[in-house]
């Protein structure tokens, strides 16, 4: 009984150390795998084999002296290859140069350039993740994950900023901006895999507070390089790159409302531009202009003129061919160029996220500063150009005439592109109306100074004999090639509305009448006899000829008359030598010499003190010499009084 008891004890002990022994069989196998592993530095391999000893076989073995120092040397092991974070950093670089690349190639910033059914490929299909998941899952077995979170989130940081750092020549081509995005854009992408494929390597918001960063600084650069583009066409580019940028990134969750608010900063810098390139149109277009009527030879013509501008007619329509339209080429192609800058201010606000009020709002302010400002001003430089004629300042008050009439169709043009009614919603008004009225009297105002100017050209040429005893019997030939220039040039001011040829005809007569006393009373001439006093009269009754045919219609029966009417009462003061009838009425509202100021009287008297002797000026009065000039003196000595009793 004694040996089958220690039989039976042998035989439990041998089964009991099989049992051990196939507990720790794999513990070894594992451990000669893990040393070859470790030879041939196949380091991801031997951590993954030193992961299956410490939490499968080496708890079941636990108790075996003989491993304990296989268990011993595990965290040495373990410790000795922990990945250098130069692994890590091979990564990042890679992830830093794939972005742009991989942003390029999955169209994220080109998907107008995508079917529909194409399929865009991910982060995940351009990057290669493994290093980030590796370093991660090693630097989990060894109990320092937090240690590698930092370092990830900090080198990341730092490839933000290089990320976030545009060229200095990134405003000159549409190229540099989409590469600064694809950067932006590539880095995201991969922060958000990072954080939807890890558990807490990132967290939201450390995302967050890169993409505040970087918005920033985003924004910061755009404003700065945009303000050094002069082309609405790469503003407009640009701002259609911007919201691809900023709809690309909103997908991922990243809050884009300040791109669109800083879009609306280059809306102002874009509406700049299209008035600097309008304003270049406007010019060769006032400068091109031959300012004549548009001549009409065929229907066809006609009609593609109509239908460039909004002209109705029917007396033109009835006329027969050839005829000609009242205004110039300048008005259609104005008229169109502004709608044209219209379809250009609806391009930017596409896809920007407003209403179609804003979008009216907007369209219609920027098109009140292109009449107000850019075409205003374009106008104001014709008219004040030195060689500027006659006939072209008509022109231009006629064609305004008729750009001021094509408003109502810019605002109904307007309405029908953003659909907002005026009498559902308060619009802006456009301000075309005055635009074209101050260009209309500016040119009003350069044709009064104008045919003052030719006046006093023809004023040049008067040569007067003012000490000449013959008494002529015509007016002199300046005066005679003034009123024909007059004539001929009121002749043009047919299509002018009536207001305007009236005020330019009476301005011009008073601007004669006017110059033609400053002649007579001119201080260079000092004496004048009664035959030049004659002759001046011929002249005077030679525009006041003109003054009654009526030049220009509208006038009442002796309203242009008036405008000589100083002239006249003082010429017969002196011819008549009607002194003792002004200087009894004087003062009177029935004197008739009512326009006589007693001045000039004295000034003209004084002309004519020292030729009274020499010339038989007052032979009707039937008196000798000596009592012809007491005549004048006493005269003088009467008016004398009379001004000082006027200024007393």
């Amino acid at each position: 009984m004694e040996e089958l008891k220690q039989c039976r004890l042998q035989q439990r002990n041998i089964s009991a150390t099989v049992d051990k022994l196939m507990l720790c069989l794999p513990v070894l196998e594992m451990y000669s795998k893990l040393r070859d592993q470790m030879k041939t530095k196949r380091h991801y391999p031997a951590l993954k084999t030193l992961e299956h000893l410490e939490h499968t076989y080496l708890p079941q073995a636990q108790q075996q002296r003989n491993l304990d120092n296989i268990i011993l040397q595990q965290p040495r092991i373990g410790s000795k290859r922990k990945p250098k974070k130069d692994a890590y950093t091979i990564f990042d670089t890679e992830i830093g140069s794939t972005s742009p690349k991989s942003e390029q190639d999955s169209g994220i910033l080109d998907v107008e350039d995508e079917e529909d059914d194409e399929e865009v490929p991910g982060a995940q299909d351009l990057v290669d993740f493994s290093p980030v998941y590796r370093c991660l899952h090693i630097y989990s077995v060894l109990g320092a994950r937090e240690t590698f979170e930092n370092y990830y989130r900090k080198q990341r940081r730092k490839q933000a900023r290089l990320v976030l750092q545009p060229p200095s020549n990134m405003h000159e081509t549409l190229d540099g901006y989409r590469k600064y995005f694809n950067q932006i854009v590539g880095f995201f992408v991969v922060e958000d895999h990072i954080l939807h494929t890890t558990q807490g390597l990132v967290n939201r918001a450390y995302i967050d507070e890169l993409w505040e960063m970087a918005l920033s600084k985003t924004i910061a650069a755009l404003r700065t390089h945009s303000s050094y583009c002069s082309d609405p066409n790469l503003v407009l580019d640009l701002k259609n790159l911007i919201v691809l940028f900023a709809d690309t990134l909103q997908v991922y969750g990243f809050p884009v409302n300040q791109l669109f608010d800083m879009l609306l900063e280059i809306r102002d810098q874009y509406s700049e531009t299209l008035l600097k390139k309008w304003s270049g149109i406007f010019r060769n277009i006032l400068d091109s202009d031959n300012y004549s009527p548009i001549p009409v030879t065929s229907e066809e013509i006609y009609k593609k003129v109509v239908g460039q501008f909004p002209f109705q007619d029917t007396e033109l329509e009835k006329q027969p061919f050839p005829k000609k339209f009242p205004f110039s080429e300048f008005v259609p192609k104005v008229y169109n160029q502004i709608k044209e800058f219209i379809y250009a201010c609806l391009k930017f606000s596409e896809d920007l996220h407003l209403s179609s009020t804003e979008v009216d709002d907007m369209i219609r302010k920027s098109t009140n500063l292109l009449l107000t400002r850019t075409l205003s001003s374009s106008l104001q430089n014709v008219i004040k150009r030195k060689n500027i004629g006659l006939t072209e300042l008509v022109q231009i008050i006629i064609n305004t005439t008729h750009l001021e009439k094509s408003c109502k169709y810019l605002e109904e043009f307007i309405t029908n592109i953003t659909n907002v009614l005026p009498e559902i919603v308060h619009t802006t008004k456009l301000y075309g109306t005055t635009t074209f009225k101050d260009a209309r009297h500016a040119a009003e105002e350069e044709i009064y100074t104008n045919l003052n100017q030719k006046i006093d050209q023809f004023l040049q040429l008067a040569d007067y004999d003012w000490m000449t005893g013959d008494l002529g019997n015509k007016a002199s030939d300046y005066l005679v090639d003034l009123i024909a220039f007059l004539r001929s040039t009121f002749a043009v001011f047919t299509h002018l509305p009536g207001k305007v040829a009236q005020t330019a005809c009476m301005s011009a007569c008073k601007h004669l009448a006017t110059s033609l006393m400053q002649l007579l009373l001119e201080a260079e001439v000092r004496q004048l006899t009664l035959g030049a006093l004659q002759q001046f009269n011929l002249d005077v009754r030679e525009c006041e000829q003109f003054a009654r045919s009526g030049p220009v219609p509208g006038f009442q029966e002796d309203t242009l008359q008036l405008a000589f009417i100083d002239l006249r009462q003082l010429l017969d003061l002196f011819l008549q030598w009607d002194w003792s009838t002004y200087l009894a009425d004087y003062g009177q509202p029935t004197c008739k010499y009512l326009r006589v100021n007693p001045v000039t009287a004295l000034t003209l008297l004084e002309k004519m003190k020292d030729t009274s002797r020499k010339n038989n000026m007052f032979a009707q009065f039937r008196k000798n010499e000596r009592d012809k000039q007491k005549l004048i003196d006493t005269v003088a000595k009467q008016l004398r009084g009379l001004i000082s009793s006027h200024h007393s």
